[in-house]
């Protein structure tokens, strides 16, 4: 992933370099512009990464899943967070995808955005995770406590990497602060682990696998040690579309979790649907671990890796996880 800003949408596992919106006035449509209660298709804009993780929105709309809830589906890809979230503001996007310290962040900051969706979730198993610390071939490296005075590559400073690999430090009794990150994108990482500019990396697939196919090896996984099943991603929308239009709302958040169901019952259909917006070549495809997808929203993963940000510095106040995910409204 590039660098993009206070809110990009890191999780975990990028691949941009591997690589159009409407708002509404009342008696219309707000999407698509036709008059209210025409059998006309929404139109709906989804900002995303061109990731992995987001691979069951393009494979229900390959399925029909939104088309038949009266959705047209046009997802929009992007740099991340610092281009998808002003798009859903303004209403130019109706939804968009984040990590959800990205969110966070921008409920801190006054934005006002609410999640919908389950996106992308950590598979739970340290050994065989969407992303991971990495080192190279022959690094004398142990574990998280070793990082200590070590440069560490991740793809974006002050956000979800930084986060959960600081605590994973600490849990293994070593200073999280004395931890040199270096902000690079994830394809660059393997070449410089391999050269030594960098004593390990928060990698994420491809080229996670691509640190293994070297001769490196994973030194651990911040994901499960933040958090067991951590929910790296969300779908998420403005608060005043989802009080103006709550049935556009219901109606995505329902194709979005068969989406998800789908893609996790028939993962070979995911993978083959990666080569229609990655360069990902089917030979990687069939290779990478695919993240988990469930369709239930975290609140507690969203709770610890956000008192997380808090206690290293990237939040200053307490996570707004009630607002941010709509509890009590």
């Amino acid at each position: 992933m590039r660098q993009l800003g206070w809110l990009r949408s890191t999780g975990v596992i990028a691949i941009a370099a591997l690589l159009a919106a409407c708002g509404g006035g009342s008696g219309t449509d707000a999407a698509s512009g036709t008059a209210s209660g025409s059998t006309e298709p929404k139109k709906v804009a989804v900002g995303v990464i061109p990731i992995i993780d987001v691979a069951p929105l393009y494979l229900g709309v390959q399925k029909g899943f939104f088309s038949k809830r009266g959705l047209e589906v046009t997802p929009k890809p992007a740099q991340g967070g610092a281009a998808i979230v002003p798009a859903v503001l303004a209403g130019e996007d109706q939804f968009g995808f984040s990590n959800v310290v990205s969110l966070l962040t921008a409920r801190e900051k006054g934005v006002p955005l609410v999640t919908v969706a389950a996106g992308a979730s950590s598979t739970g198993d340290p050994a065989k995770d969407v992303n991971a610390v990495l080192v190279g071939k022959g690094s004398t490296l142990q574990s998280a406590k070793d990082l200590a005075g070590k440069k560490v590559a991740i793809n974006s400073l002050n956000n979800i990497g930084d986060t959960t690999i600081k605590t994973a430090v600490e849990k293994a009794g070593g200073d999280p602060n004395a931890v040199k990150f270096v902000e690079m994108p994830f394809p660059d990482m393997p070449a410089q682990l391999a050269s030594g500019k960098i004593d390990a990396a928060w990698e994420s697939e491809p080229f996670r696998s691509a640190i293994l196919a070297q001769g490196g090896r994973i030194l651990f996984d911040n994901l499960t040690e933040t958090y067991p099943k951590l929910q790296i991603a969300t779908y998420f929308t403005s608060e005043q579309l989802k009080a103006k239009d709550p049935k556009l709302v219901d109606d995505f958040i329902a194709a979005m979790n068969e989406s998800l169901e789908y893609a996790t019952a028939h993962p070979d259909e995911a993978r083959a649907v990666l080569g229609t917006y990655t360069k990902i070549t089917p030979e990687i495809a069939a290779a990478v671990v695919l993240p988990a997808w469930p369709t239930q929203l975290d609140e507690q993963s969203a709770t610890t890796v956000g008192a997380a940000a808090k206690k290293y510095g990237t939040l200053k106040s307490d996570p707004d996880v009630a607002g941010l995910y709509g509890l009590g409204s």
